[in-house]
């Protein structure tokens, strides 16, 4: 990483860590130290109290962002006929089958996400190993698996966000751009919140939230209050 300036050092050293914030001040501080050239992307990581090896508290899904992300969103569709004009007229970036799984297994990985009707998930089942690990395989729970691609395709290109727990119980989300309001911002960190709230695995004993933090790309997390997301 460059050397920061004084002005982020000095925002770096003034921030106390181990302090909580209002969601409004957290969202302040992270943008004041997003001073990169360019736009950063502001995510909030949410550690949840689940453990993920077990199946009943496994915490995976997607949300709407209000305002969107911010970012150019690539998505690939696998489908045939039909579906495959369906996509396109919906804007996806890549359409095909049999070609695109060859692609893939010749190491092409130039989307950001991936949507598939029923009768080609055979076809798409054997880049398990590949898209698996990347969390780019389509799966009926995220709706990606899905006869109504162009919907799909639609909703994902508007801004929705997928997210899924990691192996020490957090989740990552991007929720927008430095440059975007404190509003637009605030409006996409509580629909990724409640979301998650309302997705709370049966399994799950104890304290369900326990941290939430904001921060940019190149910028330190902010700690926010859970008890102060009103503010």
């Amino acid at each position: 990483m460059p050397a920061r300036s004084k002005r982020l050092q000095a925002i770096y050293n003034s921030l106390d860590r181990s302090v909580s914030h209002s969601l409004t001040e957290a969202i302040g501080l992270v943008k004041q130290c997003a001073t990169a050239k360019f736009d950063e992307t502001v995510e909030v990581a949410v550690n949840l109290g689940v453990d993920p090896r077990h199946a009943d508290q496994m915490v995976r899904g997607a949300v709407a962002l209000p305002h969107g992300t911010g970012k150019v969103v690539r998505v690939l569709v696998f489908c045939k006929g039909d579906k495959a004009n369906e996509a396109r007229d919906a804007g996806a970036d890549f359409v095909g089958a049999d070609d695109m799984v060859e692609k893939i297994q010749g190491g092409w990985l130039d989307f950001d996400r991936v949507v598939a009707s029923p009768d080609v998930m055979g076809l798409v089942g054997k880049l398990g190993k590949i898209l698996g690990p990347r969390g780019l395989m389509p799966n009926p729970k995220l709706g990606t698996v899905t006869m109504d691609v162009g919907k799909m395709v639609k909703e994902i290109k508007a801004g929705q966000v997928a997210f899924r727990v990691e192996k020490a119980g957090i989740i990552h989300a991007g929720v927008g751009k430095a440059s975007f309001g404190v509003d637009q911002l605030s409006d996409n960190i509580r629909a990724v919140i409640d979301q998650l709230i309302r997705m709370k695995p049966s399994g799950a004993k104890g304290v369900y939230m326990k941290k939430v933090t904001i921060g940019s790309s190149m910028g330190p997390g902010v700690r926010v209050d859970m008890q102060r997301m009103q503010a």
